[in-house]
């Protein structure tokens, strides 16, 4: 009999997922409120559509510019221990927006400065936040996991800013701010309640090692590249609304920091509406279909913003814009996770993340100023036509299905060597001897390409197939690892999905005994390059 299907909701049966979700909900919701603060903030401080914008920017850059490296961190070190010290570092942040604006003495400069100080902190966490789900919930409750965080972060979406407008409204922007630093206070304690399972140590790298490891996994995973690719065409277009919101509240609404707020908790309100119907929508429609339907539908929406003259009009096109964000965004993250093996997890992320944010930056500094030269309504009737045209023309490019079996193979045998090893000695040749008749050299070319993008992508930095001039069947797969070290960690990422491409290159070999494998490592004291 079939096991059953885990229910959505599961993993809170699991008491650390709980005290984390519910703390993670809490901490979300004070930075949501913390942005709308300063997102109305700036509107007070300078008219310009241009600095309104760059709120949005210096939120997003530092994840463009430091997720690698985050995610590089959040592989290698203890997670648990860098969350907590980097959300002591955004409360002291928001202690310090909460001072300046209760003394009056926040500047356009200074109000940039430290919101770019919190997207810092937003890049250094997120990889690990999302790496960390493996360490709280069994595999089989992943998905519903992964789902539910998502959940989590559109409830504080829709309850964050509606909660911020009305106290900025009722007690002043300062009053957002403290309320924040109390929400960090509840995510701090949850961490230090947690105690997470020490994580296995063999394959930790040094971090410019791991972010050299992550960087070549992306290069050479075609999959990962699909996904990053339609993320950004996306979001690069999709982000004028984000960008624009206050001043759209401000000069088209007519509305005051209550009606910002309810707009931004409109997007979240629409977000958890798309959540719930989009099980049903990906039934019907697939991936692809549903990023193609949540393009047009998100293009539709930044029309309708560019036409609403009232509160009322804006509200019910944010409804459907958030709906649509979430839909492209929860199905392009989904697949993300789906074709990232555990130990590439949070780079890859990260690296997802990366493109995320630069195009959410790049967006808002294109929207910000086409709106500055040409005026609210073509900078926003120029993102539905692009975001119509991008979704249009990236519905070619299929988006990978996630169904590849990514639990380490474990099928290379150990090495056999005569001499202890340096592990940091390299670099280190491999040679793998085929016998493959002439006949066949065209077939076993096209069917080894792939296995070449493993190895590459696994650890080597060169690779290549020769034959025999003698003897042309004897052909010789080689490449190259920095040290032996690397060369170990290959051993430990081959992937089942990988051992079926071993096994069809292994159909061409034509011979009793299995390829043999031959091992080299540099002398000491030898010139190499």
């Amino acid at each position: 009999m079939a096991a059953a299907t885990p229910g959505a909701f599961a993993p809170l049966r699991e008491r650390a997922f709980l005290v984390l979700w519910i703390a993670t909900v809490a901490a979300n919701t004070g930075t949501w409120m913390r942005d709308t603060a300063s997102g109305w903030l700036m509107t007070s401080l300078s008219p310009s559509p241009t600095l309104v914008a760059l709120v949005q920017a210096a939120t997003t850059l530092p994840i463009f510019l430091l997720a690698l490296p985050a995610g590089a961190l959040a592989d290698i070190v203890d997670r648990r221990r860098l969350m907590i010290a980097i959300q002591l570092g955004l409360a002291l942040v928001s202690v310090a927006l909460a001072l300046l604006a209760s003394l009056d003495a926040m500047t356009p400069a200074l109000l940039l400065g430290l919101t770019f100080c919190g997207g810092v902190g937003a890049a250094l966490s997120a990889p690990a936040w999302q790496s960390v789900v493996p360490q709280l919930v069994p595999r089989d409750l992943m998905r519903p996991a992964i789902a539910l965080n998502s959940l989590g972060v559109n409830i504080a979406r829709a309850i964050g800013p509606a909660v911020g407008g009305l106290l900025i409204a009722t007690l002043g922007i300062a009053a957002a701010y403290a309320v924040d630093v109390l929400s960090y206070a509840l995510i701090i304690a949850a961490l230090m309640w947690w105690k997470p399972a020490a994580r296995a140590s063999e394959d930790r790298e040094q971090l410019l090692d791991a972010m050299r490891s992550g960087l070549r996994f992306a290069l050479f995973h075609d999959e990962l590249q699909r996904v990053l690719l339609r993320a950004f065409l996306f979001f690069v277009a999709a982000s004028a609304y984000w960008a624009l919101l206050p001043l759209i509240v401000r000069q088209q609404l007519r509305g005051d920091a209550t009606v910002y707020g309810l707009a931004m908790a409109a997007i979240g309100a629409g977000a958890i509406l798309g959540a719930l119907l989009l099980p049903r929508v990906r039934q019907r429609l697939g991936a692809d279909g549903t990023l193609l339907l949540g393009g047009l539908v998100s293009a539709l929406a930044i029309a309708a913003l560019a036409m609403s003259r009232a509160p009322a009009q804006g509200i019910v096109a944010l409804l459907f814009a958030g709906a649509a964000w979430i839909a492209v965004l929860t199905t392009l993250n989904a697949t993300a996770q789906a074709v990232l093996p555990d130990w590439v997890r949070g780079r890859g992320l990260a690296l997802y993340l990366t493109v995320f944010f630069g195009a959410m930056t790049l967006g808002s500094a294109l929207w910000g100023q086409l709106a500055s030269h040409a005026g609210l309504v073509v900078s926003l009737a120029a993102a539905a036509c692009a975001t119509a045209l991008i979704g249009l023309v990236a519905h070619r490019w299929s988006l990978p299905t996630g169904d590849a079996n990514l639990t380490p193979s474990l099928h290379w045998p150990e090495p056999a060597v005569s001499d202890e090893i340096d592990a940091s000695g390299g670099p280190v040749m491999v040679r793998i001897r085929y016998v493959v008749p002439s006949a066949d050299h065209a077939a076993f070319h096209d069917a080894i390409r792939p296995l070449g993008r493993i190895r590459r992508r696994d650890g080597a930095y060169a690779w290549g197939v020769i034959a025999d001039v003698e003897r042309p069947e004897l052909v010789t797969e080689w490449f190259l690892v920095a040290s032996w070290e690397q060369h170990l960690r290959q051993h430990r990422r081959m992937s089942e999905s990988d051992r079926q491409v071993q096994a069809v290159v292994n159909g061409f070999h034509r011979a009793e005994a299995p390829p043999m494998v031959e091992h080299g490592i540099a002398l000491k004291g030898a010139a190499t390059r």
